[in-house]
């Protein structure tokens, strides 16, 4: 009898089909049973799959049936990241509505999902763009609000031009959007709101720990880093002309008797105050040229103000200037210049020709002489030339420094983080209404929770023109104050869409839940996440908001844990011809086609095979057929014996 054939298109069919009807893989709340839960990272339903999502997905789906194999009660559920400016961008193309492209997406995307048998609980299934989801979006900023964690402030933001909307700060890569590598992001003052992310500063450092040998150490090095704790001194510097303080923060106080100048951010509050009318163009100069470049990468320059600040540890008059260099988000936006001990320093004042003052020795050696240094001596040593300071080690000087400041009430030991409040104001439509209104009698007035959800019109005009679409939707921006009952508005601002994934896997545990964002009892039952999976470009934006969160749920008593995920995965990219997968480089394989030619277990036998799962792998047609020829004959060998005496035909 002839051997029969591998058809992947009649077999895998077949089992899809057979799959979706027994509803296989359903997880059951609080079942006797070991809970295993894990998902693959909330994707944005941007069309289609690729094999790159293959990929991913499917080392999640090897570790489902793996552990449902060993009789764990297994939670693998899929959802859809479903706001975002991409529906807005299409629908500008397309001449279609951002709901009907995202849903169409999704149905087609699903269907892909399925095509691969990937082991998903699909009633447990949300989509963030929902009135259902998005309510708890609200519901939760209602609750920051109310704890004083989300605020209105005018301050400068990252603005994108292209997308005609602001960026967060972990949204915006060496200068640039993170979804536009090309276009410089510009630095505009506009009405915000923000999430007080730096109020859980020292927390999310401090519970790195119980991350650690859980997740990748790059991810957490990455989250230190960013978040940036930095212990020191805050020092009142007195404008000379008029005693108004000028506040810095140092962590070398024990240097501050060789500050020679003080230097301003360019947005500092004083900074346009302080300049002339003369060098009022070279001050917006400066400014823009910062909005278009990385600081780091900046020449160091800066010019002087013509004022002078007063030294409150010695009385001495310094000049103040305004640098490119000077963060206005981090410390104060102002700094002691400090050339003889700090290596930027050295190089910005030896520029200009502003004193270099040696104060701290080598604890085995003597004195630079100023004359002679080629840059600046930036280790501890012994303090000179210090006042009542001088021959104190380095470390008691700056406790004794600190003291004195507090005692006598011009400076305080002081923290500061790089994190900076996460601003959530985007001018975009396609998003969580952020649900306060604008009454001129009684200001801002929070919407009332039985009001909820503020549900987004679907009748708005998407052109692409700066500010936001809302705006001009008069059914919804007129209404009436929840407090007063006269007219107000409504607010025209939605949410950055990394607040819907801050807390989506919460949900997938009671999906279904129309009087909270879900059951506590379930959230103990299947929480912390036993294995999360996603890239490792998430680790500054999705994996610290999604830490906020859960801390912010905890102390609202909704749950009673302080991490989400004990494990996390970070997998390697699927390259084709050397390169990152890209519609503009043309070496995009779809998930379809590899599905078509070789069949969804070829493909994903392939990329579990071809390399090591946090290894970047190369999609090789050469490799793919082998494995297709190799499921072939496993094909043939089970099909031979199960037609052998013994065997069972079915």
């Amino acid at each position: 009898m002839p051997e029969k054939s591998y058809d992947h298109h009649r077999i895998e069919l077949k089992w899809m089909e057979r799959w979706k009807d027994a509803d296989f893989y359903k997880a059951e709340d609080f079942s006797p049973r070991p809970k295993y839960y894990l998902l693959e990272m909330l994707p944005y339903p941007s069309g289609t799959l690729h094999v790159g999502h293959i990929r991913n997905y499917t080392i999640g789906d090897t570790l489902a049936r793996y552990k449902w194999m060993r009789g764990y009660n297994v939670l693998h559920p899929m959802g859809w990241d479903a706001f975002g400016l991409p529906a807005e961008n299409a629908a500008i193309a397309n001449k279609r509505h951002p709901r009907d492209w995202t849903l169409s997406n999704i149905a087609y995307m699903k269907q892909q999902h399925r095509r691969y048998g990937f082991s998903y609980d699909w009633d447990r299934e949300i989509s963030t763009c929902e009135p259902e989801y998005y309510r708890w979006n609200q519901w939760f900023f209602l609750k920051m609000l109310e704890r004083g964690l989300a605020y209105r402030a005018k301050a400068l933001v990252n603005w994108c031009p292209e997308c005609a909307t602001v960026l967060a700060n972990e949204q915006v890569v060496d200068g640039c959007c993170w979804r536009h590598d090309t276009t410089r992001v510009e630095q505009r003052e506009l009405d915000q709101w923000f999430l007080k992310i730096t109020a859980y500063a020292e927390q999310l450092l401090n519970d790195i720990s119980k991350l650690e040998g859980g997740w990748p150490e790059r991810v957490l090095v990455m989250q230190r880093n960013w978040i940036g704790r930095s212990e020191g001194t805050e020092v009142d510097f007195r404008l000379a002309d008029t005693g108004e303080p000028i506040r810095i923060f140092t962590t070398r106080v024990d240097t501050i008797f060789g500050a020679t100048c003080l230097i301003l951010a360019p947005e500092h509050p004083l900074t346009a105050r302080l300049v002339g009318e003369a060098d009022k163009a070279k001050l917006k100069q400066m400014i823009d040229e910062r909005a278009r470049r990385d600081p780091g990468d900046l020449v160091k320059e800066g010019f002087f103000t013509g004022h002078e600040a007063v030294n409150p540890y010695n009385g001495e008059r310094i000049p103040i200037w305004v640098g490119n260099f000077v963060l206005m988000g981090y410390g104060t936006g102002a700094i002691m210049a400090v050339p003889a001990h700090d290596e930027r320093d050295f190089e910005f004042c030896t520029r200009y020709g502003i004193a270099v003052r040696p104060v701290i020795r080598p604890a085995d050696g003597p004195l630079a002489e100023a004359a002679t240094m080629r840059g600046a001596f930036v280790d501890d040593g012994v303090c000179e030339n210090s006042g009542e300071f001088s021959g104190l080690p380095s470390a008691e000087a700056r406790r004794r420094m600190t003291e004195k400041a507090e005692r006598e009430g011009f400076g305080k030991a002081s923290v500061t983080y790089r994190i900076r409040d996460w601003g959530i104001s985007r001018q975009r439509y396609w998003g969580t209404p952020i649900p306060v209104v604008h009454c001129d009698s009684c200001g801002i007035v929070p919407v009332p929770e039985k009001d909820l959800p503020v549900v987004l019109p679907l009748n708005v005009e998407i052109t692409g023109a700066g500010g936001s679409p809302l705006a001009h939707v008069p059914e919804f921006v007129n209404t009436s104050c929840p407090a007063c009952g006269r007219a107000a508005r409504r607010e025209t601002d939605t949410m950055d869409t990394f607040i819907d994934s801050s807390w989506y896997f919460y949900r997938y545990c009671d999906p279904r839940n129309d009087r909270a964002p879900f059951d506590s009892a379930k959230i103990a039952h299947w929480f912390p996440i036993d294995q999360y999976i996603g890239g490792v470009e998430h680790a500054i934006l999705h994996l610290i908001y999604s830490r906020f969160f859960t801390k912010v749920m905890r102390d609202l008593g909704l749950i009673h844990h302080d991490e989400p995920a004990t494990r996390l995965f970070t997998q390697g990219m699927v390259i084709k011809d050397g390169a990152k997968m890209s519609k503009s480089k043309g070496n995009v394989v779809s998930a379809d086609d590899a599905a078509e030619r070789y069949g969804a277990d070829t493909a994903r036998l392939f990329v579990l095979f071809a390399a090591p799962p946090e290894k970047d792998v190369d999609w090789q047609d050469a490799g793919v057929d082998g494995m297709y020829r190799f499921l072939g004959r496993v094909y043939r060998f089970v099909t031979r014996n199960a037609d052998s005496p013994g065997g069972d035909g079915s």
